[in-house]
């Protein structure tokens, strides 16, 4: 146990305190500054020099007959000698404070500033002119400059100034630099990890469900492998791999898979880690990446979210937000993957859920030449996904795969990852000794609903509005055929939700208008119900009026399923057009959308009311039923209805045999 945890937390890194040498530099730096700073206000050098104006030096001084001398420095300021003998003087005593190393403070003794020298020079006139030309104050006129208190004015800023820019770039080169040195220079270094042959430990046996996709970058890895199979018949190896697919569907894990079992050294980078605060970082880290691969060749470089350096350039740039930084990154990882140089035995693999928005001349053969598509997995793929990750789990009795499988259409591998963590957290927090169904089956209710509210207030009328609106869900949606089969109706708060109907959504390539219509009475079957029962709406279906608009629009707008627009499609899948500000209609076209979208709402609305109006006793019954138990089954519903419940693999009773009816399985409903 020690020895792992030692693995999988290595020991902390303690940074080491710098040279001794420079620690006494810098500590001899910082006390110069502290002396320059506070020198004046050290004891013993603090200056007698009182600072007085003209009207103080002619009424206090110049009348006592005081001065002994006047020097005027620079033109701008006069320095007034007090005579000698007026040291034991009372008003004098201070100015003539001795300093170190004197007895007494030989002067100047007061200070004042004069303007202009004529005008100083006439007052000084006026004020002795009865006094004889022997006994007038001697002016004396001198040039100094303080070179010292000069030089260490030029100095202090200087040094601050580079206290400060050494602070900043040890910060950001120590951020930013790929071997965490503290030079600037390692802003153009590249922050790539490198995976050696050895240290890879996932292979495509920890892939399950991409059977097409390790297909294909199989024949990388077998080409690196054995290059002679392929080379003797003229074949060369692609340059680059683009896996595109939506967050979740393995793309990276895949990539590890690909490091794993090539055996080759392995370079890791995120697209974002190429960008930096200042220009040129992104290119040079570029060029950088490049010349680490060449020197390890055969290689293989994993660029993670492409999508940050790799958008579209020119015309749209500024709707996805590239700039000039970005682009120059771009320019240079197109000219590293197909330029004039030459990187054999590189091979780049990218990743992206954003595929539309990459630059065309990064998508050509040369570049990327394969892409391979990762989808959402199916029946059958998702199974092969739980039994990977139940592989490190402790479980209780038999759990049937494809049960859970079936229980979690739309979900990606990273779903079903978390599923299966959450399903061991739920039983840990019980006490249990393993895993269960039931704690699967709540796994999926909550991270698909939520966390139970259990702490939720609802009053029974509210819970009653609740009740009616679930039901109106619940029972047209098992009258209408093409609508998924429905699985259980709850009105237990979970999240943001007050209820919801779980169904299970058939897994199919095509989907035709009438079940878009169906679909579309189904979503609105909720207010519907409450509008015949309570004669009055409620907010409850925000959810499922902005699902039903978004449908509708879809079905004009996208699938041409609309006689008055016709068939037409305004669906760009190059994904270089923003609807919200470039629209590829008129405004003539956009209101005609409006109209029918409204229409077919309307329309489609009027039918579920007409459905629950023709079925209303059943509706009560369902919606009292519900509001009893709180939670009713498929099972429950064709009771009432009067159906014949098809057993078979998928149906709730069958599956969970020997569980009781107060448990929460299955899944929330798209509506």
């Amino acid at each position: 146990m020690k020895q792992k945890l030692t693995e999988d937390f290595p020991k902390r890194q303690i940074p080491k305190n710098p040279p001794p040498h420079k620690q006494f530099f810098w500590a001899v730096v910082y006390l110069f500054i502290l002396l320059m700073l506070f020198f004046p206000y050290l004891p013993g050098f603090k200056s007698s020099v009182k600072e007085i104006s003209w009207q103080q030096f002619e009424s206090e001084i110049l009348n006592q007959n005081a001065v002994e001398k006047i020097n005027i420095i620079n033109k701008e300021e006069a320095e007034i000698f007090i005579k000698k003998n007026l040291a034991n003087d009372p008003y004098f005593k201070d100015v003539f404070e001795p300093g170190i190393r004197r007895k007494l403070n030989p002067g100047p003794h007061y200070r004042f500033s004069i303007g202009s020298i004529e005008t100083f020079e006439r007052r000084l006139d006026e004020a002795q002119k009865n006094i004889p030309i022997a006994q007038k104050i001697p002016v004396t006129y001198s040039n100094t400059s303080n070179w010292v208190w000069n030089i260490i004015g030029w100095i202090l800023p200087l040094l601050l100034i580079f206290y400060l820019w050494r602070i900043m770039f040890r910060k950001y080169a120590g951020m930013g630099s790929a071997s965490g040195g503290n030079s600037v220079f390692n802003f153009g270094k590249s922050n790539a990890v490198m995976v050696e042959k050895e240290e890879s430990r996932v292979t495509f046996e920890d892939v399950a469900g991409l059977e097409e996709a390790e297909m294909e970058v199989k024949e990388i890895v077998d080409f690196l492998k054995n290059p002679k199979l392929f080379t003797r018949l003229g074949a060369k190896i692609p340059k680059g791999i683009l896996l595109v697919g939506p967050p979740g569907t393995g793309k990276t894990l895949l990539a590890k898979a690909v490091a794993g079992e090539a055996r080759v050294p392995f370079f890791i980078i995120s697209g974002s880690e190429f960008v930096e605060m200042f220009v040129g970082v992104g290119a040079a880290r570029v060029r950088d990446l490049f010349n680490k691969a060449k020197e390890k060749v055969p290689c293989i470089i994993f660029i993670d979210e492409l999508d940050a350096i790799g958008r579209s350039r020119g015309k749209g740039a500024y709707l996805s937000g590239a700039n000039d930084e970005r682009e120059s990154t771009l320019n240079q990882l197109l000219t590293e993957m197909d330029g004039f140089g030459s990187n054999s035995g590189v091979i780049v693999l990218a990743a992206t859920n954003r595929a539309d928005m990459l630059d065309p001349a990064l998508l050509r053969p040369g570049r990327f030449d394969r892409h391979i598509y990762l989808e959402l997995p199916n029946l059958r793929e998702r199974e092969a996904i739980f039994k990977v990750h139940l592989r490190p789990l402790v479980l209780t009795g038999s759990i049937d795969v494809n049960f859970l499988a079936s229980q979690t259409p739309g979900f990606s591998g990273a779903d079903i990852a978390n599923i299966c963590n959450e399903a061991a957290l739920i039983a840990a927090r019980k006490k249990e000794d393993g895993v269960g169904k039931i704690d699967f089956l709540d796994a999926i209710d909550r991270i698909v609903a939520g966390l139970e509210k259990k702490s939720k207030i609802i009053s029974a009328e509210e819970k009653r509005i609740i009740a009616f609106h679930e039901a109106g869900h619940a029972l047209v949606s098992s009258l209408l055929k093409h609508v998924d089969p429905l699985v259980k109706v709850s009105i237990i708060p979970r999240g943001k939700t007050l209820g919801a109907s779980w169904y299970l959504p058939e897994e199919k390539q095509l989907r035709n208008k009438t079940a878009f219509i169906e679909h579309l009475c189904s979503g609105l079957a909720g207010r519907a119900a409450e509008e015949i029962m309570f004669g009055d709406i409620s907010t409850g279906a925000l959810d499922d009026l902005e699902k039903v608009t978004k449908e509708a629009y879809t079905m004009v707008v996208y699938y041409g399923f609309n006689k008055k627009i016709g068939n037409v499609s305004f669906y760009d899948s190059s994904g270089q057009r923003d609807m919200g500000i470039q629209k590829p209609f008129s405004e003539e076209t956009g209101r005609m959308i409006d109209e029918e979208v409204r229409i077919l709402v309307g329309s489609c609305y009027e039918r579920s009311k007409k459905m629950l109006e023709t079925n209303k006793e059943s509706l009560t019954k369902i919606a009292d039923l519900l509001f009893k138990k709180e939670v009713i089954y498929k099972e429950d519903i064709d009771l009432i209805l009067g159906k014949k419940t098809v057993k078979n693999d998928l149906n709730t009773l069958t599956a969970l045999k020997g569980i009781t009816q107060d448990k929460k399985p299955k899944r929330k409903a798209t509506i």
